[in-house]
């Protein structure tokens, strides 16, 4: 079965999950040709190995706290802090703590 994904104009609700969070799955938003954003779910302890896509892309913590691994060094994101990272640019991904995030990817830029 195919992703909902948001129609324009419609109102998608980004608030913590809290309690909900540890059965939460990743799901795509909407994704176009020029964009995709997805509200990305990474437990605690749970990584995503070193990866790179082809656009830019923009990370915001909606709730507890990750760890992103660069090429030469990590930065620790908490609730309510966003990072931008270009194109190409490889990056890993930890959960210190139960954590969703708002992940936006551009295309073709």
């Amino acid at each position: 079965m195919a992703l909902q994904h948001a129609k324009p104009g419609e109102v998608v609700d980004l608030r913590p999950l809290g309690g909900k969070l540890k059965d939460a799955k990743t799901a795509a938003i909407i994704k176009s040709e020029h964009f995709e954003a997805v509200r990305l779910i990474v437990l605690a302890g749970t990584e995503i190995a070193p990866h790179k896509v082809p656009g830019n892309i923009m990370l915001h913590c909606l709730e507890g706290r990750i760890s992103l691994g660069l090429a030469n060094s990590s930065i620790t994101l908490g609730a309510g802090e966003w990072v931008y990272l270009t194109g190409g640019a490889i990056h890993a991904l930890k959960g210190i703590e139960d954590s969703s995030l708002l992940l936006t990817i551009l295309f073709g830029t």
